[in-house]
């Protein structure tokens, strides 16, 4: 199937696409009183340009709204443009190398002035700008220009024909930011502009009326939303911290908060808090992967700080291929899934498990090899001469730094990954990190996932939508978190390729369906089975909880999880 007839009839169906909102519950905007969300990760920061974080891209996703989003079923539907722009509709030109947008009528930011396509050409400038570490980076990949046509018209040129022409403005991760708020944001000034980036002006559901870092942030209805009769809550309180046992309990055993986000739990526990009869738990699968991220690179201490952790040191353990292979054969990810997700959980060899046309047959890593882990480790030279359990070679022991954020299901991952690692000679310590500070975009911790102060790291993340040529685009070499980039990034463990980023800007100018789907395997097989860079394993499903009392809530394993909280609403139990 060509790309073409892709963009003339799936994508232009989407407009038919069934739309599981919320039944028609209209009144007065505000009438439901308050709303309270509960993420056991607080959010750091409200620009998702400036933290790659779910629960800082989240958070925003209630005041911030991109053009178009993806749905429940990962069909594209507008939201600040009128319709999504396809070949049909004359939106993307024949050659594949414009997308035309149109703002809806009458839009309004929350402080009463108008949303035009200057606002919309200011947010790719915001984000482009090579000093400005932008997070979502790779969303604009491909992009030469952003036109304003006319107030309520942008248009995206790209370099070459783009057949997924969907990357800027498109779900929670890449949403439109207001052009005199952010005026003098730009570039290096984009992390201390601390009034725009913790109370950002929005067109969402929702504007701040307090925000407390790491804590709890207060929201107010939107007045001028454009529904009047949305959204139903007055006020909306979101808490953040602690951990997923307590936020799973506060909804569905307490019934002190109506919505908990990402329950990490192992699945008999949420079965007993279900018992509880205040609220449900609710899952599905999308693309949302547990993995371990191999640092090629080198965060050892002994380095000068703006050194550590850059492409000026190599690794010196995990450079060599043959110990990062070891490191995945002596995993037994089945083991994984049945202690931490049960039917939530899937083994998974690759970054990218979902949608079927992209994901690789690989399904090497699933067998644990002890001892053929340990035969690799002889053979690339690392030995215990001195019987302390713990190998070496030329003076270097194996030891490495595996971190990951403060969660019981993560800790039970690592110490059953530190008994398999010291199984084979390695030598492993354990640190955990508050979730709130891994996951924030904060460049002056040293405690953060993209500053990777580590030899390894173990988190998950997915991507917006069905298409992962955004996602892939991560990885490329330019895409590094660095001091240059105030530690902001997408390619978090500094894999570099040039193969690979030659192969991600074919896939970028590839429109027909299957040989996209070739070359999306290609690049998954890359990081994983091919360099062992990443170490996949878990293809977890998403498990989230609300009240019984809460009504209109859509699971969405494909954009923000709360892309649709202006049709929540309040019921009788």
């Amino acid at each position: 199937m060509k790309l073409k007839t892709l963009l003339m009839g799936a994508v232009a169906s989407t407009a038919l696409a069934p739309m599981a909102f919320a039944e028609a519950h209209e009144g007065e905007r505000g009438r439901d009183g308050e709303v309270k969300i509960i993420y056991w990760q607080a959010p750091s920061i409200l620009n998702p340009y400036l933290s790659s974080g779910t629960k800082d891209v989240e958070a925003s996703s209630l005041i911030l709204e991109p053009l178009g989003r993806y749905d429940e079923t990962g069909a594209l539907v507008p939201y600040l443009a009128n319709e999504i722009p396809t070949l049909e509709n004359g939106g993307v030109s024949e050659d594949l190398k414009t997308i035309t947008w149109k703002l809806k009528d009458g839009l309004m930011w929350s402080d009463g002035t108008p949303v035009t396509a200057n606002d919309v050409k200011f947010t790719a400038d915001y984000c482009m700008n090579p000093e400005g570490g932008c997070a979502q980076l790779a969303k604009f990949e491909g992009v030469s220009s952003v036109d304003v046509v006319d107030d309520q018209t942008v248009k995206v040129t790209f370099s070459e024909p783009m057949p997924n022409p969907y990357g800027p403005f498109m779900g929670g991760q890449s949403p439109i930011i207001q052009a005199a708020q952010f005026a003098d944001c730009t570039g290096a000034k984009a992390p201390e502009c601390t009034e725009a980036n913790f109370n950002p002006i929005g067109t969402g559901p929702f504007t701040v009326t307090e925000f407390r870092p790491n804590d709890v942030i207060t929201m107010a209805a939107n007045e001028n939303y454009r529904d009047p009769s949305k959204p139903a809550f007055a006020t909306l309180t979101f808490k953040g911290g602690g951990d997923a046992t307590a936020a799973g309990r506060a909804v569905m055993e307490t019934g002190e908060f109506d919505y908990a986000w990402n329950l990490q739990l192992a699945p008999d526990v949420i079965a007993k808090m279900a018992e509880g009869g205040k609220g449900k738990p609710m899952s599905a699968f999308g693309t949302l992967v547990e993995r371990l991220e191999l640092n090629m690179t080198d965060p050892s201490p002994d380095l000068p700080e703006g050194e550590r952790a850059t492409a000026k040191h190599p690794h010196p353990i995990l450079s060599d291929e043959k110990v990062r292979r070891a490191l995945s054969m002596a995993i037994d990810r089945e083991l994984l899934v049945e202690v931490g997700y049960g039917q939530a959980g899937r083994a998974t060899c690759n970054m990218v498990p979902a949608p079927e046309l992209y994901a690789s047959d690989n399904t090497d890593c699933l067998t644990q090899d002890i001892e053929g882990a340990k035969a690799l480790l002889d053979e690339a030279g690392w030995v215990d001469s001195d019987g302390d359990g713990v190998r070496e070679k030329d003076g270097e022991k194996l030891s490495l730094l595996y971190q990951t954020s403060t969660n019981a299901v993560r800790q039970d991952f690592q110490a059953l990954i530190k008994d398999w690692w010291s199984q084979i000679g390695v030598e492993t310590e354990l640190r955990n990190i508050d979730a709130s500070v891994f996951f924030g975009g904060d460049p002056g911790s040293t405690d953060t996932f993209q500053r990777f102060y580590a030899d390894v790291e173990m988190y998950a993340n997915n991507f917006d939508g069905t298409d992962p040529q955004s996602y892939l685009a991560q990885r490329t070499c330019a895409k590094f978190p660095s001091p240059e980039t105030q530690w902001q990034g997408e390619n978090i463990n500094r894999f570099c390729n040039e193969e690979y980023d030659a192969m991600v800007a074919e896939l970028g100018r590839t429109g027909e369906m299957e040989k996209r789907g070739e070359l999306a395997k290609k690049l998954n097989d890359m990081l994983t089975k091919d360099s062992y860079s990443i170490l996949p394993l878990v293809d977890r499903g998403r498990v989230s909880a609300a009240s019984n009392t809460l009504g209109g809530v859509v699971l969405n394993t494909w954009d923000s999880e709360l892309w649709n909280a202006a049709d929540w609403y309040r019921m009788e139990e």
